[in-house]
């Protein structure tokens, strides 16, 4: 898909990169940025493009609304390279008016100076303005979470982090009920209000018992102080990691309690999870992050799903990642309906480190900065082979391998290695060298920023031949490596490219994933157990890490209905579910449809609803209210006998005589995964917010044909309910592939969209 908008309009986002005076005779220059759509660089994709090359089709674009390439050039003062297509550059009003009205371009807007936050992600959301809290922030409203416990299924925590600090806290809400195991020096207090583990599923899998230093409730992994910080993680000024993301690091809810249940070990066994599921309900809790899952599997026989249809029943939202597994579709992971299942996507936040080279060259990389070498000073740039030890392989030291370089070659110089892992700049780090250039070697490889030892810069492969190519042609090649986190001026979200996708592999009626949210590059507390890479020669201990996974877009979810319960302690798991679905977005910061990361137009399959916007949840308007008899009934209608509902009924259950149809579970999405003919499926909306009167307004899947009965509903006092029918019909030409389209309930304040997703039976099939 071409990602270009249709209207060209100036956008007001959050970043300035300077400001100019000028003499009131002259007219008045602004910094802008200029984002283009997919296609203006032709078919070839911008991670495979030299540089040059883009340059220069900035400089013919631009010099066509300046009348001067030349002034165009003196103009644009940063091109992006890797993940935007666009630049930044100085402009009067009218060149600004001139180049927004051409077809290339997706959006110009100003680059205004904003104060840099380490979880850009909340201001990202909308709970932040300009650094600063709004009175009409969800936070302020819902206090913070004040006392909502949320519950973590995990690797543990490390409590002493700063963000589990009790300071200013008043007593633990006397509807806990749990308690804190204390081996390991583990200690609680009123934030971090519960520590347990359970490894007697890992014990029973390996079949031998476990050494006694596996009992303890202590995180040496990372990642479940990680995920809990980002739930309820309390306010810490001055965080970062390893100088990127410089601010105050925060949770969804940080004035909420957090109780930490220790269930991973080598990996997570399902005896272990049911164990922690069944603790945390006796406990308590109101919300259970759960950033773990595993290939789709039927619900009886998978512990989360049982675990959490039991949370449920008891008035618990459980939260759950999606799984890493990728775009391929029918890999997403905890597809139970049940479950919030939250997808992953982008901030407006970027992890830039440029190579400039001594032509004047610039080559845009990623990396954190580790400590970024003083601007425009150039160190001498050497080729990892051309740098290698006695009696080493020339392909050891092209990856520059461990003991592969020769400290006398390499001291005080920027080094040149071909593939790009953390290892290599720890080896050039051990031989001397100041600064390192990583290549990629396969042309789509996807450029991550690390955490390298060095100042470094990742590069794409076609980058990396050209930086090579400047070596072998200057008789003193030199380079310096210049880091810095841009903000506001990002495109985003945009789907991340490890973020599983539908259709759901169980039951194709549910759609999945149901959300997506903030899960690239997210600062949150981390253990000190243990160096940020995990890898044995890493010896930092660092409070804080950045990391990505669907693991960390599933407890910013969690802390947002964390804010949901706050505000409405009344509402049912299912309520907050619908209410946080049928406000999300599908467009991005740029006005267009959220896109995959080769900015291809994404869908449902990918963002289940869409991209969630807290302060829109708050207050909904109406909801898709679902009970636990409503669950059981969807369970009776996929065919479970006595022995499978025995696991989420507590005493038989006798299914309804005429089993219901999957179509017609009140879930916020709608989804006919094998429409022959047509169907007719039953929704019932319950108002949750002010009398008023609600129209229908469809948007048909192509090929389909949609009809809603009826048309408006009027609801006149709070949790009334209205039920309405939607009748699909295939169209004669209508394609055997998924189609998507949508409907939203408007009463001309609320917007109550639910996706539709529907594929035409093959004719072929039985």
């Amino acid at each position: 898909m071409r990602i270009r908008s249709h209207s060209c309009i100036s956008l007001l986002l959050l970043f300035s990169l300077f400001s100019s005076l000028q003499s009131p005779t002259q007219a008045a220059k602004k910094s802008y940025v200029v984002y283009l759509g997919r296609n203006s660089h032709g078919s070839e994709s911008s991670s495979a493009l030299d540089i040059s090359k883009k340059t220069e089709s900035y400089h013919e674009l631009l010099g066509s609304c300046m009348k001067s390439k030349e002034k165009a050039k003196e103009a644009i003062f940063y091109s992006y390279s890797s993940y935007i297509n666009g630049f930044a550059a100085t402009l009067e009003d009218e060149e600004v008016d001139e180049i927004s009205k051409r077809p290339e371009v997706a959006s110009i807007f100003p680059n205004e100076e904003s104060e840099l936050h380490t979880t850009r992600s909340w201001e990202f959301l909308g709970l932040e303005r300009n650094g600063k809290i709004p009175p009409d922030s969800i936070w302020v409203k819902a206090r913070f979470g004040e006392d909502v416990i949320i519950g973590n299924l995990d690797t543990g925590v490390w409590p002493e982090s700063e963000s589990f600090s009790d300071e200013g806290m008043g007593p633990i809400p006397s509807k806990w009920k749990g308690y804190c195991d204390t081996n390991d020096r583990v200690k609680c207090n009123r934030k971090l209000i519960g520590a347990r583990y359970f490894n007697k599923g890992f014990q029973a899998s390996i079949g031998q018992p476990l050494d006694p230093s596996y009992n303890t409730a202590r995180d040496t992994d990372g990642h479940g102080t990680h995920t809990l910080a980002t739930a309820g993680g309390r306010f810490v000024s001055g965080a970062n990691f390893l100088g990127s993301a410089n601010g105050t690091a925060k949770g969804g809810s940080p004035n909420a309690r957090v109780a930490s249940y220790k269930v991973c070990w080598r990996g997570c066994n399902d005896a272990d999870v049911l164990a922690a599921f069944d603790a945390a309900i006796q406990d308590g809790v109101d919300i259970l992050s759960v950033s773990l899952g595993s290939r789709p599997r039927h619900y009886f026989g998978h512990g989360i799903s049982m675990g959490s249809f039991h949370a449920v029943k008891n008035g618990i939202l459980v939260v759950c990642s999606a799984g890493n597994s990728g775009g391929q579709g029918g890999r997403v992971s905890n597809v139970a309906p049940w479950i919030l299942t939250v997808a992953a996507s982008t901030i407006d936040r970027n992890f830039a480190s440029n190579v400039i080279l001594g032509n004047n060259r610039l080559f845009k990389g990623l990396s954190f900065n580790t400590n970024t070498l003083p601007a425009r000073k150039y160190y001498p740039l050497v080729y990892s082979v051309d740098a290698k030890a006695a009696n080493v392989s020339a392909l050891s030291a092209q990856s520059c391998s461990p003991e592969s370089l020769d400290p006398e070659k390499v001291k005080g110089k920027i080094v040149y290695c071909l593939h790009a892992s953390v290892e290599m700049s720890w080896v050039v780090a051990q031989a001397g060298g100041v600064g390192v250039i990583l290549a990629d070697q396969l042309p789509q490889a996807t450029i991550s920023p690390q955490a390298h030892f060095l100042p470094t810069a990742h590069v794409s492969a076609a980058d990396g031949l050209s930086i090579l190519a400047y070596i072998y042609s200057t008789r003193h090649p030199v380079a310096y490596i210049s880091g810095a986190t841009e903000v506001g001026a990002v495109a985003a979200p945009i789907m991340a490219s490890f973020s599983s996708s539908g259709p759901n592999a169980i039951n194709p009626e549910i759609l999945k994933p149901d959300i997506t949210a903030p899960g690239v590059d997210i600062l949150a507390a981390y253990t000190e157990a243990s160096g940020p890479t995990s890898q044995s020669f890493d010896k930092r201990h660092l409070p804080f890490n950045i990391i990505s996974g669907t693991s960390m877009s599933c407890p910013h979810v969690s802390g947002i209905a964390g804010l949901l319960k706050s505000l409405h302690p009344e509402w049912s798991p299912a309520a907050i579910k619908s209410a946080i679905m049928t406000t999300a977005t599908t467009t991005s910061n740029v006005r267009q449809p959220i896109a995959t990361d080769f900015l291809q137009e994404s869908n449902p399959f990918d963002y289940g609803s869409g991209h969630i916007r807290p302060s829109r949840a708050m207050d909904p308007g109406l909801v898709y209210d679902l009970t636990t008899k409503d669950y059981l009934n969807f369970l009776c209608s996929i065919g479970y006998n006595a022995t499978e509902m025995s696991a989420f009924a507590d005493k038989p259950y006798n299914c309804p005589s005429k089993n219901s149809s999957l179509l017609d579970l009140n879930y916020p999405s709608i989804t006919v995964p094998n429409l022959s003919g047509k169907v007719t499926l039953t929704r019932t909306l319950k108002n949750v917010g002010t009398p008023g009167l609600y129209t229908a307004h469809i948007n048909a899947p192509e090929g389909i044909t949609v009809k809603v009965e009826p048309m408006r509903l009027k609801f006149n006092k709070t949790n009334e309910e209205k039920s309405f029918k939607v009748t699909l019909r295939a169209e004669e030409n209508a394609s055997d592939f998924y189609a998507f389209g949508g409907l939203v309930w408007s009463d001309g304040v609320h917007n109550v969209r639910s996706p539709i997703v529907v594929k035409k039976k093959d004719a072929g099939s039985a």
